[in-house]
C-alpha cells in the first residue's frame, strides 16, 4: 500500500515525512531543490501555524509560507 500523500502545509508539528513531489514553475521548483526539498529528502514539521510552517530539512530550519508549503507534496 502506498503511503499518504499530503501539501506539507497540512503536516502536523513534530511529523517526520519524505518529500514526494514538488510543483510550481521551473524557478520555484529549482529554488526548492536548493533549499533541500528534493524527492526523497526527510523533513521534519517543528512547528505550524495557519498552514505556515517551520521545518528541519537536511539539517536547515526554514520557515515556509501557506503558498510555498502548498507546492511541497510529502509522504507520511
Amino acid at each position: 500500500m502506498a503511503a499518504a500523500q499530503l501539501p506539507l502545509a497540512m503536516a502536523g508539528a513534530d511529523e517526520v515525512v519524505r518529500v514526494a513531489r514538488v510543483r510550481g514553475d521551473a524557478d520555484l521548483r529549482q529554488h526548492l531543490a536548493e533549499l533541500g526539498f528534493v524527492d526523497g529528502a526527510e523533513v521534519k514539521v517543528v512547528s505550524r501555524a495557519a498552514g505556515d510552517v517551520i521545518v528541519t530539512v537536511k539539517g536547515a530550519r526554514l520557515a515556509l509560507n501557506r503558498s510555498m508549503a502548498s507546492h511541497i507534496t510529502v509522504s507520511i
